[in-house]
């Protein structure tokens, strides 16, 4: 009878799991255990890097309100964080206007300035001549001041985005075009010379060899064109008092609305850290 039951229990299939079967789910826990494990690990990562700015913000944002409340000085001077929140909620559709118009000028002004600068860095370094006709010229564009700058723009082309984001461009130029160059110079003459005595002609020798070894100049130059171009843009929105977050802080700091100057302060600040983490986030995703 012992037989017969467990000839029933085979044929039903209700026996023990065959040595493949039973890897198969041990093989199903264990990747389904290494994605947890892994997921686990990444949040870990997430917490450490980000845990220490978010608590010095905390830590700021309750200094400054401890400071508010017991100095005495007038709200119209020296807002309180709640004040900066509630003009923050209350303008909200104006802010974010005015954010995408500073956007748009400065991420402009930074994709000119980007492809200018590498040109300008392939051109300097194919040619000494042109090196020699351009260098000059890059540096004293860097030297002369914004304000300067800024009237004689747009005394020629207007007021538009067009001529905010030109005076972007030539602020953003200068550090993309430093970088690259240094990164296109510093390849080792080495690699060079075993790509030419293997017949590879210069435009291979550009895009295999010089660019992947310049790229990391070139992104740590646009990082900081990228910084550059939020400031150009509220410069340029200062000069033609056009919309903008530069105007917003303008006119509430004439108008003595300084909660709402320091909430767009703040649009301002974050809009600056995303500019800046865009093209982090493409160097640390781009493989050469």
């Amino acid at each position: 009878m012992a037989w017969d039951r467990t000839d029933a229990r085979a044929e039903r299939g209700e026996g023990r799991p065959e040595r493949g079967d039973r890897a198969a789910v041990r093989g199903g826990y264990d990747g389904e255990s290494d994605d947890h494990a892994g997921l686990v690990r990444w949040s870990e990562r997430r917490v450490r890097r980000w845990w220490p700015p978010v608590a010095l913000f905390v830590a700021v944002v309750g200094a400054w309100h401890l400071a508010a409340a017991r100095s005495g000085v007038p709200t119209v001077v020296f807002p309180s964080p709640l004040d900066v929140g509630r003009a923050l909620v209350a303008n909200a559709h104006a802010l974010g206007r005015d954010a995408a118009v500073t956007g748009l000028t400065a991420g402009l002004g930074l994709l000119g300035g980007t492809v200018a600068g590498v040109l300008l860095a392939f051109g300097m370094t194919q040619s000494r001549t042109f090196d020699a006709l351009a260098h000059p010229y890059l540096v004293a564009l860097r030297i002369a001041p914004l304000v300067a700058i800024a009237p004689m723009l747009f005394l020629w082309f207007g007021r538009g985005v067009g001529p905010r984001a030109l005076l972007v461009t030539t602020i953003t130029v200068f550090p993309v075009t430093v970088s690259s160059l240094g990164g296109l110079r510093a390849v080792p003459r080495e690699y060079l010379d075993v790509a030419r005595s293997a017949g590879a002609p210069e435009r291979q020798l550009f895009f295999r060899i010089r660019v992947p070894a310049a790229a990391p100049s070139v992104f740590a130059g646009v990082k900081l064109a990228a910084a550059l171009s939020v400031v150009g843009a509220v410069v340029a929105e200062f000069v033609t008092l056009s919309a903008g977050l530069g105007y917003r802080v303008f006119v509430s700091s004439t108008n003595l609305q300084t909660a709402r100057a320091y909430a767009a302060l703040f649009v301002l600040a974050v809009l600056g850290v995303a500019f800046y983490g865009v093209p982090a986030y493409l160097e640390r995703r781009v493989q050469w």
